[in-house]
């Protein structure tokens, strides 16, 4: 990670840390560096963005920006995160570049990219582009009269995003004996959300659907489920689908209330396809972080299960590795390589929808399937990660809670991205266990710190 880029593009407080200043240095770099390729017409940039108050005054800031090189810009409004990786290729824009802070508080907002096939940029792409911002734009070119970028606003983009969706449904019969309550976060799925269920015949019921710029994920949405469980019982619903902010991510809820994460997602849509032959190979990519019962139930199919860091571009990197074709995040950020190439929340819950009509049974029915094991989780404030982590004290400590977690267990210590903290996690059948090896990791970390 840079100095400006994080995991997932740039993200601060809007007008504090992302200021208008960075964000038209950013259309500015970032056109130059992903249209520099284009030696034939003017480049094209599409810009989108999600429901929060700052996207406004960020589009316009990185629209002049981007204008002030002499690249066109294509905006298409309020549409969710992966809307813009799809659309990206089909009017062979020069990059997308995306306005969100996806599961993250109204105040927060984020700058990320896309390049022109639709995939996440990679580092040294990034590195270039914050090199040049750090430096100061001012050196790129200032085209003047007729050469100055244009405005173009692409009306029909969320019903081609829409033709898009429903062309992944791959069975016959609608879905319209399906009962689902959709929550859409106040966020980027609030118009699109509901306009794909209902293109395929289900009944929707939504919530939390009416942003005003600053509820978006507030108490809803894929980090807080509490109102959709409620309203899954009381509409006795099929179904509950809780999206983020940007709609890259989902959970869902079965017909009991009882809250699926990406890990129970990933197993339903793995088994399904690797029981009708899909799944080729027969392996699924999953973080540290998901939880082991994942690996026991694929397992037991001769499903392997491929281990990357935390973070989607990493589920990408090793599934382009590895050549899998599902992979993803407890979170719910979920890949369907074949028909996309970054997570969707819309198309992952179509997919989990398709295996419930395809099999006619009950997602409390489809999740028991896997079995989650406790799993306990500690963040340790430490300002010299790296540092105290290699300590030897530590070193021992932590071979010495693998040794007792065994095979059926999981240790996962990973310093924070973001923050000066540590992150103890373990899993296990064990929580007394889990419990004690968590403890006796930190009291290492606090001698070792002093």
């Amino acid at each position: 990670m840079g100095i400006l880029f994080g995991t997932d593009g740039v993200r601060g407080i809007a007008n504090r840390e992302l200021t208008p200043e960075l964000a038209f240095n950013l259309g500015r770099a970032g056109s130059y560096v992903l249209a520099k390729e284009n030696t034939g017409a003017r480049p094209r940039i599409m810009v989108g963005k999600d429901t929060r108050i700052s996207g406004d005054m960020l589009e316009a800031a990185l629209v002049a920006g981007i204008c002030s090189t002499g690249a066109d810009v294509l905006t298409v409004g309020i549409l969710p995160t992966p809307a813009i990786a799809y659309l990206v290729g089909q009017y062979e824009a020069s990059c997308g570049i995306v306005i969100s802070a996806s599961h993250n508080p109204v105040q927060d907002n984020g700058i990320k990219f896309f390049g022109p096939s639709g995939y996440k940029l990679p580092d040294e792409i990034e590195a270039e582009i914050e090199k040049l911002v750090l430096a100061g734009t001012g050196s790129l070119s200032r085209p003047e009269g007729r050469e100055i970028g244009r405005v173009y606003d692409v009306e029909e983009a969320l019903n081609r995003y829409l033709d898009f969706l429903t062309g992944c449904y791959s069975l016959k019969k609608e879905l319209n004996d399906i009962t689902l309550v959709l929550d859409c976060a106040h966020g980027a799925a609030y118009n699109a959300g509901p306009k794909m269920w209902e293109r395929l015949g289900a009944r929707v019921i939504p919530i939390n659907n009416n942003p005003n710029g600053v509820n978006i994920n507030d108490k809803c949405g894929s980090t807080h489920t509490d109102s959709l469980r409620k309203a899954v019982l009381s509409n006795k619903a099929d179904l509950g689908i809780a999206y983020d902010g940007d709609a890259d991510r989902c959970i869902a809820v079965d017909e009991r209330g009882n809250e699926l994460d990406g890990d129970h997602i990933m197993l339903i849509c793995a088994l399904d396809m690797y029981r009708r032959g899909q799944l080729k190979p027969a392996s699924v990519v999953a973080t540290v972080m998901s939880n082991i019962g994942l690996d026991i139930a694929l397992r037991r199919e001769n499903i392997k299960v491929e281990s990357c860091a935390v973070g989607d571009r990493y589920v990408l990197e090793k599934m382009k590795d590895t050549g899998a074709i599902l992979g993803g995040e407890q979170s719910g950020h979920i890949i369907f390589l074949e028909h996309a190439t970054t997570g969707d929340g819309l198309l992952t819950s179509l997919k989990l929808a398709e295996v419930l009509r395809r099999t006619g049974l009950s997602l409390s029915d489809l999740a028991r399937e896997m079995e989650q094991q406790p799993q306990l989780l500690v963040n340790v404030k430490l300002d010299n990660k790296e540092k105290i982590l290699s300590h030897e004290l530590v070193k021992a400590a932590m071979a010495e809670a693998e040794a007792r977690l065994g095979e059926w267990g999981k240790l996962v210590v990973r310093p924070s991205g973001t923050e000066p903290l540590v992150r103890l996690m373990a899993q296990g059948p064990d929580r007394d266990l889990l419990e004690e090896v968590i403890n006796n990791i930190k009291e290492a970390i606090m001698t070792a710190q002093g």
